[in-house]
C-alpha cells in the first residue's frame, strides 16, 4: 500500500520496485543518492542557462567550457549546434527534475529533506551567480 502522507522511516520505495530500503544503511544510501541527484539537477541548469548566453553573446558569469561550440564559428552551423545542445540539457534536465518529483512523492520526509537540501545546495553553488539577468524558461516546478 501506498503512502499518500508524509511519514518518517528507513522503509521506503523510491521510483522503482527494485529500490527499496529495509535497513539504516540502504536507507541513508539512498537519501545521498537523491541528494547528489538533486544537486546534479542543478548543475545541468547552470550549463544550459551558461550555454544560452554563450550563445546570445552576452557575459559569461564564469568561464564557460565549451569544447564543441566556439565563439570564433558563426553562422547556421554554430547556431544548430547550440540549440541541439541545449535541447538535450533542456531534455535531460527536465527528465531528472520529474524523476526527483516522483522521488518526493514516495511521501517520506526523509527523501523530500534529502531533495530538497540538495537543489537549495546545488542552487547555492553553481545557480546564484549573476542568473538574474537571464529569463529562465524551465518546465519543472523545482527549477
Amino acid at each position: 500500500m501506498m503512502h499518500m502522507t508524509f511519514y518518517w522511516g528507513k522503509k521506503v520505495t523510491i521510483l522503482f520496485d527494485s529500490w527499496k530500503t529495509d535497513s539504516w544503511t540502504s536507507y541513508i544510501l539512498s537519501l545521498l543518492a537523491c541528494f547528489i541527484i538533486a544537486v546534479f539537477y542543478q548543475v545541468l541548469e547552470n550549463r544550459r542557462i551558461r550555454l544560452k548566453l554563450f550563445a546570445a553573446g552576452k557575459p559569461v558569469p564564469l568561464e564557460i567550457e565549451t569544447p564543441l561550440i566556439r565563439r570564433k564559428i558563426v553562422g547556421d552551423k554554430a547556431k544548430a549546434g547550440v540549440k541541439v545542445g541545449g535541447s538535450i540539457l533542456f531534455g535531460v534536465s527536465s527528465g531528472i527534475g520529474y524523476l526527483l518529483m516522483l522521488a518526493v512523492m514516495s511521501f517520506n520526509g526523509g527523501v523530500f529533506v534529502a531533495i530538497v537540501v540538495g537543489l537549495a545546495f546545488g542552487y547555492f553553488f553553481f545557480r546564484s551567480d549573476g542568473e538574474d539577468s537571464v529569463v529562465v524558461d524551465s518546465s519543472c516546478a523545482c527549477a
